[in-house]
């Protein structure tokens, strides 16, 4: 498969917060090129079709496009931004962290940090988003010219390599997902089978999921693969409470995936000689199946994620071989049938 750092580096470095997906669309969208239509839909989320349009098998492949962060909610008097989360952003990692605020420009600040001698109780508690602030070392005038609410924030961090194949950076939850989806959708494109293939990087899942529900009600596809991160083992998380890096993708079990579809991916997995993980869940996935599977008429649907350490922060961690052993399972099971 083609470069999948160098893909890596293009989705995650895109500004793409939820309900303001522009430049993360832009660059998933180029990296889609080679299939018939590529759109950026209503929602903010991407659309591409390769095959026939008439085909009784039209599959959907879907990972969410959008991260999560923060957006500017007020300027105090003093100058600084006061902000609220956008999707689950995890507050612990907000004190002291260096931020970008994309308003009339693109500026840099940080987030205020009181030292430890000042707060009240000790340093023990993260502060609630809402009460914490960014400083961008402007005046509330000069802000004002600058920054207006509704402008989104984000805790950059480049994606980089770190040792035995793993990598990290901010918005690998999910462009991850979506670095695997479009690696699959080449590979697909490529054996040239006959059916419609519809990718979907879709808008709006941390905040709700409507980017893929509003997909799958528009293409009614026959089946649908959704492909996202989960939780992996790290210090204080066992192997009981979630999935290990490094020894493939998670096939996830609920009572809302199609089961056909799910003995579908482990058939192909076995097949292909993929590595798999099992993720059994008692209720709903917590991923965009949960609203795909109800759309219409009901769209049989099998999840597939990839695990991750460090979620909803700036150091997100997975593990190349599991992006690619996901392309590599989402292709087998399409080409399979």
């Amino acid at each position: 498969m083609e470069n999948l750092m160098e893909l890596l580096k293009t989705l995650c470095e895109a500004q793409g917060t939820s309900g303001d997906e522009d430049a993360a669309a832009q660059a998933a969208a180029a990296a889609l090129d080679f299939c018939d239509e590529v759109e950026i839909d209503s929602l903010g989320g991407v659309h591409a079709f390769w095959g026939d349009p008439e085909a009784e098998r039209q599959v959907m492949l879907d990972a969410h496009l959008d991260s999560i962060g923060l957006t500017v909610t007020g300027i105090d008097p003093e100058g600084f931004l006061t902000v609220a989360p956008v999707g689950g952003m995890d507050r612990r990692v907000l004190t002291g962290a260096r931020v970008l605020v994309f308003g009339r420009e693109t500026l840099p600040g940080v987030v205020s940090c009181l030292p430890p001698h000042l707060v009240e109780g000790g340093a023990e508690k993260a502060p609630e988003v809402a009460e914490q602030a960014i400083d961008v070392g402007l005046t509330k005038e000069e802000a004002e010219r600058l920054v207006a609410p509704g402008d989104r924030v984000l805790v950059p961090a480049s994606v980089c390599a770190l040792q035995n194949g793993r990598v990290t950076g901010t918005a690998l939850d999910d462009r991850a997902g979506c670095a695997a989806v479009i690696l699959a959708a080449k590979e697909i494109v490529k054996a040239s089978p006959k059916l419609g293939l519809h990718v979907v990087l879709s808008s709006k899942e941390e905040t709700g999921g409507q980017g893929a529900q509003v997909q799958a009600f528009r293409h009614d596809p026959t089946e649908a693969l959704i492909v996202d991160v989960t939780f992996a083992t790290q210090n204080g998380v066992s192997n009981k409470e979630a999935m290990e890096l490094g020894k493939g993708p998670a096939i996830g079990y609920a009572p809302l995936l199609d089961k056909g579809v799910t003995d579908g991916l482990k058939e192909a997995a076995r097949r292909a000689g993929i590595p798999f993980q099992m993720e059994i869940m008692g209720r709903g996935t917590g991923t965009n199946a949960d609203h795909v599977a109800v759309s219409r008429r009901g769209v049989r649907c099998g999840l597939v994620s990839i695990p991750q350490r460090n979620m909803h922060t700036p150091v997100e961690v997975c593990d190349l071989k599991d992006i690619e052993q996901t392309a590599q399972l989402l292709a087998a099971y399409v080409l399979g049938e």
